[in-house]
């Protein structure tokens, strides 16, 4: 084409284009804001002329370059109908800059020059660079109202124009719609609201009440600085707009100037910035002197508002971002412009540092359903389109959700817009059931060809920007089609930049960040330059904690949530046709990102990340995947500190409708959007739901309570930390009663007033199943107190009101349906603590307590009562129906208001204790009273007497009262008074100044007080004096038994025969004194004293030291007391001279019966009644007796008629030592046995020893030792003295008796070494005849028992035994010898040995031992080393002992030759007894060959622990009844695994013990322990055990025999059944019942255990009782308090018992009153468990109780229940018997 060609096309295409657009003048318009934003197109109006006007506008455009221009074009060919013939020579030849210059230059030419608004166009000239100029006064205001004007000019065509588009798009104007505001602090600007603003959605569209509250003019010093905290979405950059239009409009007349930032355009500075180049430069410059409007506007500082918006895009790294950030944190400080207003929009998150703490925060929480129906017919402008949308809405529950995020609504809008006119009704739930869904309904409007390519390649640019922190791209980022594609679909808006004061450039940006991250998102999905990989990483959770994330936010709030609704299977169609794909290709992608779900939803997350994962589980619409992140949510879980909107709970709620199991949801901290809770509308799954943040008000409260009566599973409720008025409150008090299983109600913290408070209270009858109300932290007077106290007497479920201070809680305890007769009624407590009531609030109380129920205690300390307050509550105690105690404490009693209580409760007949300490200002009456309308409950307790019982025990303590000698005598009349109708028990003055004047005088008065339990002065200032006459008292006063003194710590307590904690050691008085000095003159004057007391007398001393004169005097003294029983001088350090003086005590006192003197520490003195003499025992252990002291003490003892026992253990006697007493031993009368052990006595001194015995025929000697010593009367141990095996037989040749046995136990190293021959050699060097042997080379250990003299056997028998041996000819000789001495072998053990040897010397050895004695009855052979080999040789031995009754193989490895060699080895030992072959592994052929040969062998035989399963059970089953004189059988702990024979593993040493001790008397027994048989064995096992008429023992435990196997097991239990032993057996309820019925035939049974099995409600129960049953277990059997009552019953029935076991169980307090009844009616009982229960102290006091009718319970086992530990130590001291400690004392 030539020139003219080219330019005459150009001229017609010129003309042809100014001819289309002046025929779409509002497209023109359209684009030429897009694509310059600032540019006034108030000037185009000017022009009459509609062509040249375009001309105009299109010259604007092209002067902004190539790429704006492109794009332009691009556009114009789009959008627009432009011939296919001129649109390719538009985009091909008009882009050429050159050609088309010259057309607009000559239309140009053509018109005057026109210019843009004054304020648009600006000289950029720098404040900061122009000379400061003085300007008038009058000057400066006309330049600044010149700007002021401009300013709002600028506003007005910024944010206040109309819409200019033809049709709804994204960025078109939107009519603004007030979003919910909530303020977050005390210090929001509002008056007197409620903590949320709420717009008023009816108002007109220029007025809006809650914007304009945003800011407090009123308050001088408020918050000046407001920032608006809104997830994205909410509507912050339009309130930001629509500030600035209201401001422009007049409506915020408070601001002269209002200044308008974006961080995102801030970020883009690359200059360091001033305050005038941010307010003019990057703003709006004024016409002419900035300096003068720069001034006036600080000048005015408080009328100027400056707006950031996106303070969450502040990057703080970057050095102009930091000028920005430190600009704006300059302004927030006041350091710059002080006094100005500063508002920032953000999302929610870490805030800078820079803005102050005091800065008013406000939460945007987008729509409730009334704003998006105004939203919609603000929308919609024509009516039926209004009716039409808003029908689709509410149908559409999801859509209706959604739309509370005002973005998503104007997505929602546009989608109805292009849906409603042809679709069916209803539609919209299908193809706009999520967000993704939205967004890609909002895509699919575009309807052009092109869609696919442009959607994809603008997705790229938008994940580009947001791996890059980009929000914000330039012309060059964009390419021109892109930007075209853009414009027209309102995907992309534009604005002006000034990135310097003399450059502005057009920015673009998305038009929304969601949609953005929509786009990336689909590029992500549909792109083929992705591949899987980098798809699954975008698929993340990022938590949004507040206040913990990094300085900035990320820009993917919804990416991965818009990845996984393109996972949905509705979108795979679209993406299908968008990736050009097929659906198998998108199909494999979107499994990919659901893969990803799977596996987050099974990791444990935070908050923020659960409620990120519900949104994308949400989104895509896959049901499984719900129930997995339902089900995977742990039961408890917690959301602290992080905004909730609607949707995040619509989120979380539609996952939770998949959860099957109950769920406890807990908001701590969280801002929750107002109207969110109706979302939980029908969620049935939680049971716990708690919130406790200040944003929660009224109409929080109001959108909950439309939920909570459909919440079919709700248990706890909890408001807590809230601002709910009485407004929230009605509406509460409307729903709970609906709230059918509602159990906690928490309240506190909400700053409630009285009405409100007692409303609460009123409501607790209308709530049958609470438990708990919890009032705490709110505001309510003393009168509406006595309201609530009226209230909590009256409802029949409270149990107990706690007020103090400012707590207040309600317990409760529901009420059955049906009553059960029995312990079943709960008496209400009343704490009304640190309440401020008075004596006239006192007499209130008193009209209110004897008008309601019986209270189970009234706590009235901390209060203002006084002396008068307190005496009217003491006089009227006894018709206050108080059950147990009465709390006055710290109400200022004084001494006189004390002898007014004290005299008060001379009426009061149901007093159990009185406790008055003035100092710590303690006043406790405790009381025992019931009713007998109730004397069947549970409290009841039958030992305490009938139920309106005078206690017999009255304590009374009156400590710290500043008691002194005058007040003695008020004192008692006091005492007599209260004690008219309660016997004084105990009477506790500790604490006081009485001194020995005041005892004194109330010694005189002690008898007229009556018989007291115990009389405490601790702590009086008392003397020794003081002592000796309360000595006197002892044989003046018939109750006093006990005398303690202590009197360095100041303890002085007199008790009588009884004390709580059982009887003393004696019958007769007792007399401790301690801590004093004891001189000869004291000692004298004592026991002058106690001469007087009555016997047997028990005296008890201790001091420091004690002189050898004091002894002397003490021991001259002590014949004076012929009722004197025991003497002990406890840690009393005595000379080494005091043994000697003791051992001539006989020649003075021959009444003494034993000497004990140990470490010249202790002294024990016993005396006998009479002089007849039966032999003393004096022992002196560790006093340091050396060689020197022998023989005087020798001297002084052989004074002695008779010594019986002389033990001289621990001392320094050595050889020589030894030798001198040897000497004198002859001297000494003794005739039992005398201990030297550890007295240093070397080998040679104990063979001398050993040389000197057989002349003291009558002496037992305990041999030294150098680690421990054992003594018995036939033993001699020997334990580690190093002997070695020569010296061992010299001592075996020395050791000679004339008659009797000899037990010696060796434990030395080398005996596991030498070998069993050695062993064997050296046993028979003894002079006697071995009777028991006994062998264990593992534990270094030997036993022999040798009886003297040896019985010599005739030649003839003696060759008639060895013809059946082999004898060897080097082992003839030890044959012979063993043949000798082992004549009378009755017992052979040999226990970890080595039979395996070389040559079998040890097997043919041991088969000759065996072949050798004619006596031998037991054999065990356990835990060794033994082949074939050895067990032939054994075998054949074992044959020619025909009166074997014992044999044990256990623990050994036999295979089923061996077995079968021993089975045919036994058959002629026709009087075996007992077999025992625990832990022997036995196969299938080796047991059928063992029980064959056991159903003609044996009676009793021990197969523990070896798994002979089912099959073996039901092969034994088979033998049982044949076995005619079985009467036992015992096969327990069949599934324990434990590891050797005799460890104590569980109940397995209990079963052990009992085998032995029992199976020695000749009743047959047999074992079956450990050998895993279940249902099918144990079924034939019962039903063959029901044949054996003669059967003692049933123990089966530890197996999973079940209820079948038991239940016929119970049709045929023996009359004789002694013990019945089932542990862990799989029984039932069923079970359990049914073998109590059948126990009732059995009256013999001596012990039952039942442990470990779930009994539940089937605990025993025996109608007629076992008379003999000494120990019930049932621990660990899940029983409760209702099932207690059946045992207890039960129980009472069998008075022999002596233990009952149910430690970890679920007994409570209602248990523990019953077997406190039952206490006193068990004689014999020793102990009781009841560990790990759920007893409280209210139930261990009952305990206490029943333990002081009762003389036979040592302990009662109380640990780890709920007891506190200050209480638990209080109990026990004044009851020792409760055991609270882990380790059990017993």
């Amino acid at each position: 084409m030539d020139a003219d060609s080219l330019h005459l096309g150009t001229r017609n295409l010129w003309a042809w284009l100014v001819r289309l657009l002046s025929k779409h003048q509002e497209w023109l318009n359209t684009k030429m804001k897009f694509f310059l934003p600032t540019m006034d197109l108030g000037f185009s109006n000017e022009v009459p002329d509609p062509e040249q006007r375009v001309i105009q506008q299109l010259s604007k455009l092209h002067a902004q370059g190539l790429a704006t221009w492109q794009s332009f074009i691009y556009g114009l060919c789009m959008e627009l109908e432009v011939p296919l013939d001129l649109e390719v020579p538009l985009l091909s030849i008009w882009g050429q800059e050159d050609e088309f210059s010259t057309q607009l230059e000559a239309g140009e030419e053509s018109q005057p020059g026109s210019q843009f608004h004054p304020g648009l166009k600006r000289s950029h000239q720098s404040c900061g660079s122009s000379p400061c100029r003085k300007h008038c006064r009058k000057q400066q205001l006309e330049l600044a109202r010149k700007y002021l004007q401009l300013l709002k000019t600028f506003a007005q065509q910024r944010y206040g124009g109309k819409c200019l588009g033809p049709e709804h798009t994204l960025t078109s104007q939107q009519a603004f719609i007030p979003p919910i505001l909530q303020w977050s602090k005390a210090t929001a600007p509002l008056d007197a609201r409620e903590g949320a603003s709420m717009g008023d959605p009816g108002a007109a569209d220029d007025i809006d009440m809650s914007i304009q509250d945003l800011f407090n003019f009123k308050a001088h010093k408020g918050p000046r600085v407001t920032v608006l905290l809104g997830k994205a979405g909410m509507g912050k950059t339009m309130l930001a707009y629509q500030l600035c239009r209201k401001w422009a409009d007049g409506q915020l007349d408070n601001f002269q100037a209002l200044f308008l930032y974006e961080f995102r355009q801030l970020n883009m500075i690359t200059h360091l910035l001033t305050l005038p180049q941010l307010l003019f430069d990057l703003y709006l410059s004024p016409e002419s002197g900035p300096d003068a409007v720069f001034q006036y506007l600080e000048e005015n500082a408080c009328q100027v508002l400056l707006i950031f918006d996106g303070l969450d895009e502040a990057s703080v790294g970057a050095d102009s971002v930091g000028s920005a950030l430190t600009l704006f944190s300059d302004l927030c400080r006041g350091t710059l412009l002080p006094g100005c207003w500063v508002m920032a929009t953000s999302r929610p998150g870490k805030l800078p540092t820079c803005v102050p703490t005091e800065a008013a925060m406000v939460y945007m929480w987008g729509f409730d359903g009334l704003r998006v129906e105004k939203y919609v017919s603000h929308f919609f402008s024509d009516l039926p389109s209004q009716k039409l949308a808003l029908a689709e809405m509410r149908t559409n529950e999801r859509l209706w959700g959604m739309c509370a995020v005002p973005a998503l609504c104007r997505v929602a809008c546009l989608c109805l817009h292009h849906l409603l006119p042809g679709s069916s009704p209803g539609q919209s739930a299908a193809l706009l059931a999520t967000m993704t869904q939205l967004y890609l309904q909002m895509v699919l409007t575009f309807g052009s060809h092109r869609t696919a390519t442009s959607l994809l390649d603008l997705g790229k640019v938008a994940l580009r920007g947001l791996d890059t922190g980009k929000v914000i791209f330039s012309a060059e980022d964009i390419p021109p089609p892109l930007m075209a594609f853009g414009a027209a679909h309102s995907l992309l808006t534009s604005f002006c930049i000034c990135t310097t004061p003399e450059h502005q450039e057009t920015g673009y940006a998305f038009a929304h960040l969601s949609l953005q991250e929509f786009l990336a998102a689909l590029y992500l999905m549909a792109s083929d330059s992705v591949d899987k990989d980098t798809l699954i990483h975008y698929v993340a959770l990022n938590s949004h904690w507040v206040l913990r994330t990094k300085a900035r936010l990320g820009l993917s709030d919804h990416l991965s949530t818009f990845l996984a609704g393109l996972a949905s299977h509705n979108c795979c169609q679209f993406l299908s046709h968008l990736a050009q794909r097929n659906e198998a290709w998108v199909s494999s992608r979107q499994a990919a990102v659901v893969q990803v779900l799977r596996k987050l939803a099974t990791r444990k997350h935070t908050g923020p990340k659960v409620v990120e994962l519900c949104h994308c589980v949400a989104e895509t619409q896959e049901p499984e995947l719900a129930r997995l992140i339902a089900q995977n949510l742990p039961f408890q879980f917690s959301f602290h500190n992080f905004p909730l909107t609607r949707a995040d709970l619509a989120s979380l709620a539609s996952i939770l409708e998949q959860r099957a199991s109950p769920i406890h949801l807990d908001f701590d901290g969280c801002p929750l959007e107002p109207y969110c809770p109706e979302v939980l509308v029908g969620c049935g799954q939680v049971e716990n739901l708690s919130f406790k943040s200040r944003k929660c008000g009224d109409t929080f409260v109001e959108a909950l309570c439309r939920s909570l009566p459909t919440m079919g599973s709700l248990q706890t409720l909890g408001l807590t930390g809230s601002k709910i008025t009485a407004r929230g409150i009605s509406y509460l008090v409307q729903a709970l009663p609906l709230c059918s299983k509602l159990e906690e109600i928490s309240l506190q913290d909400n700053q409630l007033k009285d009405p409100e408070v007692l409303s609460l209270a009123e409501l607790l009858p209308c709530l049958p199943q609470l438990r708990k109300l919890d009032l705490s932290r709110n505001s309510f007077s003393v009168s509406t107190l006595l309201s609530l106290v009226k209230v909590a007497t009256t409802c029949p479920t409270v149990r107990k009101l706690q007020v103090r201070e400012s707590d207040l809680l309600f317990l409760l305890s529901p009420l059955t349906e049906t009553i059960e007769p029995g312990p079943s009624v709960f008496y209400p407590y009343s704490r009304l603590q640190k309440c401020q009531l008075r004596v006239h609030d006192a007499e209130a109380l008193v009209e209110l307590f004897q008008k309601g129920p019986q209270l189970e205690e009234v706590d009235l300390s901390g209060n203002y009562l006084e002396d008068e307050g307190c005496r009217l509550m003491a006089e009227a105690a006894s018709q206050l129906h108080i059950a147990r105690k009465l709390d006055l404490s710290d109400n200022g009693l004084s001494g006189t208001g004390m002898a007014y209580v004290l005299r008060a409760m001379g009426s009061c007949g149901m007093l159990a204790e009185l406790y008055i300490s003035l100092l710590s200002n303690t006043v406790v009456l405790t009381f025992a009273y019931e009713s007998r309308e109730q004397e069947g409950s549970w409290k009841s307790i039958h030992l305490l007497g009938g139920p309106w019982r005078t206690v017999d025990l009255a304590p009374c303590r009156l400590t710290s009262c500043d008691l002194q000698a005058k007040h003695t005598e008020k004192l008692c009349e006091a005492l007599r008074a209260s004690c008219y109708l309660n016997h004084l028990g105990h009477l506790d003055l500790s604490d006081n100044a009485l001194g020995d004047e005041g005892v004194a005088l109330l010694a005189q008065q002690l008898p007229s007080l009556g018989p007291l339990q115990s009389l405490n002065l601790s702590k009086n200032g008392l003397s020794l004096n003081a002592v000796f006459g309360l000595v006197q008292c002892m044989s003046s006063l018939s109750w006093m038994f006990h005398l303690d003194v202590s009197l360095e710590s100041e303890h002085i307590l007199l008790r009588g025969a009884w004390t709580g904690s059982g009887l003393a050691h004696g019958s007769g008085p007792h007399f401790l004194l301690q801590e004093c000095q004891l001189e000869p003159l004291s000692l004298t004057h004592l026991c002058d004293t106690l001469k007087a007391c009555p016997g047997p007398l028990e005296i008890q001393l201790s001091c420091k030291t004690l002189s050898d004169d004091s002894l002397e005097t003490l021991l001259r003294c002590l014949p004076q007391l012929p009722q004197l029983s025991l003497l002990q001088l406890r840690h009393t350090v005595l000379s080494s001279r005091s043994p000697l003086l003791l051992a001539n005590f006989f020649n003075l006192c021959p009444r003494v019966q034993k000497v004990d003197l140990r470490s010249l520490y202790h002294v024990a003195l016993y005396f006998q009644s009479s002089e007849k003499q039966e032999g003393v025992c004096f022992g002196f252990h560790s006093c340091n007796l050396s060689q020197e002291h022998v023989e005087p003490l020798c001297c002084a003892l052989g004074r002695c008629k008779a010594l019986s026992q002389l033990d001289l253990t621990g001392n320094l006697l050595g050889d020589g030592g030894l030798r001198c007493l040897l000497e004198h031993l002859p001297q000494l009368p003794i005739s039992g046995w005398l201990d030297l052990s550890h007295n240093s006595i070397s080998q040679e001194g104990i063979l001398h020893l050993l040389e000197t015995l057989p002349s003291y025929p009558h002496v037992s000697v305990s041999f030294p030792s150098l680690m421990q010593c054992h003594r018995g009367g036939e033993g001699q141990v020997l334990t580690r003295c190093q002997l070695d095996l020569p010296q061992l037989t010299g001592l075996l040749n020395l050791v000679r008796r004339p008659a009797g046995l000899l037990g010696l136990r060796l434990e030395e190293p080398w005996v596991g070494q030498v070998g069993l021959p050695a062993l064997l050699e050296v046993c028979v060097q003894t002079s006697g005849c071995i009777t028991e042997l006994s062998i264990s080379e593992t534990q270094q250990q030997l036993w022999i028992r040798v009886e003297f003299p040896r019985q010599e056997e005739s030649p003839e028998a003696t060759a008639l035994r060895l013809a059946h041996c082999d004898l060897a000819t080097n082992h003839e000789l030890l044959m012979r010898q063993l043949m000798e001495t082992c004549a009378r072998l009755q017992q052979l053990s040999l226990s970890q040995v080595n039979l395996i040897d070389d040559d079998g010397a040890r097997s043919w050895l041991l088969e000759n031992l065996l072949l050798s004695p004619c006596e031998l009855k037991s054999f065990r052979l356990t835990s060794s080393c033994v082949s074939t080999q050895n067990l032939a040789h054994l075998a054949s031995g074992l044959g020619y002992c025909r009166h074997l009754e014992e044999l044990d193989f256990s623990n050994n490895q036999l295979c089923e030759e061996g077995v079968e060699l021993l089975m045919r080895a036994l058959q002629g030992t026709c009087m075996l007894k007992r077999l025992h072959l625990s832990h022997f592994p036995l196969g299938e052929s080796t047991l059928t060959l063992l029980i064959g040969g056991l159903s003609h062998m044996t009676d009793v035989f021990f197969l523990r622990h070896n798994q002979i399963g089912d099959t073996g059970a039901q092969h034994l089953a088979a033998i049982l009844p044949r076995l005619s004189e079985l009467r036992k059988e015992t096969s327990s702990n069949l599934s324990i695994q434990e590891g050797r024979v005799g460890m104590s593993l569980g109940p397995l040493n209990v079963y052990w013990g009992r085998v032995w001790r029992r199976g020695s008397d000749g009743c047959p027994s047999h074992s079956l322990s450990g050998n895993s048989i279940g249902p099918a064995g144990g079924a034939q096992l019962a039903k063959s055990l029901t044949l054996c008429k003669c059967l003692e023992e049933i123990m089966l435990g530890h197996n999973a025999l079940g209820d079948l196997t038991v239940l016929g097991l119970a049709q045929g239990l023996p009359p004789q059944l002694r013990v019945l032993c089932l542990p862990a057996s799989c029984l039932g309820p069923e079970g359990a019942l049914c073998l109590a019925q059948a126990l009732e035939q059995c009256p013999q049974v001596e012990e039952v255990s039942l442990a470990e099995n779930n009994l539940s409600g089937g605990v025993p129960r025996f109608g007629k009782g076992l008379p003999l049953l000494r120990q019930i277990d049932l621990i660990s059997c899940e029983i409760d308090d209702q099932a207690a009552k059946h045992l207890a019953a039960s129980l009472i029935l069998c008075p022999a018992l002596e233990e009952i076991l149910l430690s970890w169980n679920l007994l409570g307090d209602e248990a523990a009153a019953e077997l406190a009844r039952i206490l006193p009616h068990l004689g014999q009982l020793k102990r009781v468990d009841l560990e790990k229960n759920r007893i409280t102290t209210f139930g261990a006091q009952l305990l206490a109780q029943g333990l002081t009718q009762g003389l036979c319970v040592p302990v009662i086992r109380l640990w780890n229940n709920p007891i506190p530990a200050d209480v638990a130590q209080s109990l026990q001291s004044q009851e020792p018997r409760l055991d609270f400690a882990f380790f059990d004392k017993q």
